[in-house]
């Protein structure tokens, strides 16, 4: 869960296909290991080859193709043999604008959404278990997020364990996806920003 905060205003960034794409991330969704029911990895699934990137090393990536249609980009957080990830639901474009038009076939928004987002940035499975420090994908710190301006809701797009308070945002960024938004929220719990990766 920490690391889902933690990601909010780092920068993802792609250069698969030789272009270069990147977008400041502005919300994020945590899924735990198998005592989540919405997590991939839930007791009732156990291990298999579609989760397994979710098992670790933490920093690196777990893609999956949603509804057979759209690929979902997660970092993996939870210690090596721990499924833990942080699904990143939206961006705010910063580079490669003209790129990611172009993938999107011209369609907006670019990258709210965790299947525009892949598409935008051209992210696959093919980058399952890449490390998240080194091209063509990596993540990079931005500039520090106001924890004021931190917001959680439960989780969407699911069917289990949505109510869970695992989805954080930037309270009324535009690029935000839809979603439950409440201003109103909890503050979330403290954070230590910085560094990689590592666990939630």
């Amino acid at each position: 869960m920490r690391v889902a905060q933690d990601l909010l205003g780092c920068h993802l960034i792609s250069e698969v296909e030789g272009a270069v794409t990147a977008g400041r991330i502005v919300e994020t969704e945590a899924y735990g290991g198998p005592e989540d029911p919405a997590s991939h990895a839930a007791v009732r699934s156990g291990r298999t080859p579609r989760n397994a990137p979710m098992f670790g090393p933490p920093g690196t990536a777990y893609l999956y193709l949603s509804h057979g249609v759209h690929w979902c980009f997660n970092v993996v957080t939870g210690r090596e043999g721990e499924p833990q990830a942080v699904l990143i639901r939206a961006l705010e474009p910063v580079a490669g604008l003209e790129v990611m038009t172009a993938r999107r076939g011209g369609r907006a928004p670019l990258a709210s959404g965790p299947g525009r987002l892949a598409q935008a940035l051209g992210l696959d499975g093919s980058l399952n278990r890449h490390p998240l420090q080194r091209a063509p994908v990596l993540i990079l710190g931005g500039e520090p997020v106001d924890p004021a301006m931190v917001a959680r809701s439960g989780r969407i797009g699911i069917r289990q364990a949505r109510e869970q308070p695992l989805r954080f945002y930037l309270r009324d960024h535009a690029c935000v996806s839809s979603g439950p938004h409440h201003p109103g929220a909890s503050p979330p719990p403290p954070s230590n920003k910085g560094g990689s990766p590592s666990g939630n």
